[in-house]
């Protein structure tokens, strides 16, 4: 494992990034002095959604194909169901994300986000849990999907919506401050 570097990546796509599920987590990761990095596929902005309307834009700082997966303690993928549609079409962000699991840092996916996993070849054997529209493909895919609020495999970390939010920052930051192997679930 890379020595820490305090800095978290946060991977989106341009747009349909559920707000909240970008917002939250990233002030969590700040107010615990860690340093958020929001990566994209495009340059400039990302736009954020409520549910289906356009909420806020962010900057991006960095462009996915630019980033070493070892210049950071762990990854976010936020939900949204627009968000990992396309970034799952997106060769070099898929490859992050692969790269980043076969590391062994945490990597927290919330809602809609497993499609990454899915799609990065990173969920046969592993149990996890989402939105419940993605338990079949999890399942096709080799995972054991189960319908509970946060769910750790080693270092994966998983919650399946909003509402889940507190425990999915928990679980991250319990991942990010003492290993994802000591950040075990309920």
């Amino acid at each position: 494992m890379p020595n820490p570097t305090n800095r978290i990546a946060f991977l989106v796509a341009p747009e349909g990034t559920e707000r909240v599920e970008l917002v939250d987590p990233w002030d969590a990761v700040e107010d615990a002095g860690l340093r958020p990095v929001l990566l994209s596929t495009v340059e400039g902005e990302v736009q954020t959604f409520d549910h289906l309307d356009r909420s806020e834009r962010r900057a991006v700082d960095l462009l996915v194909g630019a980033a070493d997966p070892d210049d950071y303690d762990a990854l976010v993928l936020p939900g949204g169901v627009a968000n990992p549609d396309a970034l799952r079409l997106d060769e070099e962000a898929v490859g992050f994300v692969r790269t980043f699991m076969e590391t062994g840092r945490p990597v927290a996916a919330i809602c809609h986000a497993p499609w990454m996993l899915i799609e990065a070849e990173a969920v046969e054997g592993r149990r996890l849990t989402s939105w419940p529209s993605l338990a079949t493909d999890l399942r096709n895919a080799g995972a054991t999907w189960v319908d509970e609020r946060l769910v750790t495999d080693g270092n994966l970390i998983t919650s399946r919506k909003p509402d889940d939010l507190p425990a999915f920052i928990a679980g991250l930051l319990e991942a990010v401050q003492h290993g994802a192997d000591s950040a075990r679930s309920a």
